[in-house]
């Protein structure tokens, strides 16, 4: 039986796995959000490749477009639910960054101004998750919500 299994990693990585895609997110979180913005704050990104990379992340329902100027046309992008929800992944990336990479900036909580760190949380028994624990499995697997682990006859 060759079955594949869509890892949930290598499917994230397909939408934004890109050299400069997480960039763009990262400022779009950070409140940049007409192309001349993000174009002088994304690291060396050439234009053609910024306009590719806000077309997919439209395409991907990650990036949605306004009309701010009809002439000439010109645009604004806005990250979507589904966009923002990739802050937590930028979050873990400059986490890690600053603890094993040559990083001059870090992450702090914006009202206390103390450095923070990505960490695993189960919302359903309310508590953290060390990273010691924390597996990857199939959904069959899984204790999802709403579904609950059904127990196994012997055959």
């Amino acid at each position: 039986m060759n079955r594949s299994v869509r890892c949930p990693v290598a499917a994230t990585l397909q939408l934004v796995g890109d050299r400069w895609t997480l960039l763009i997110v990262r400022d779009l979180l950070r409140g940049r959000r007409r192309f001349n913005e993000l174009r002088e704050s994304v690291e060396g990104i050439p234009p053609a490749v910024l306009a590719s990379r806000l077309r997919a992340l439209e395409s991907a329902a990650i990036v949605q477009r306004r009309l701010y100027q009809d002439r000439p046309r010109r645009f604004e992008y806005r990250l979507t639910p589904r966009g923002h929800a990739l802050g937590v992944v930028v979050g873990a990336l400059a986490d890690w960054g600053q603890r094993y990479a040559e990083a001059d900036l870090t992450l702090v909580d914006g009202e206390c101004g103390h450095g923070i760190s990505v960490v695993y949380h189960c919302p359903t028994c309310a508590r953290e998750a060390p990273r010691r624990r924390v597996r990857i499995v199939g959904r069959e697997q899984a204790r999802l919500p709403g579904r609950e682990r059904q127990p196994t006859l012997p055959e």
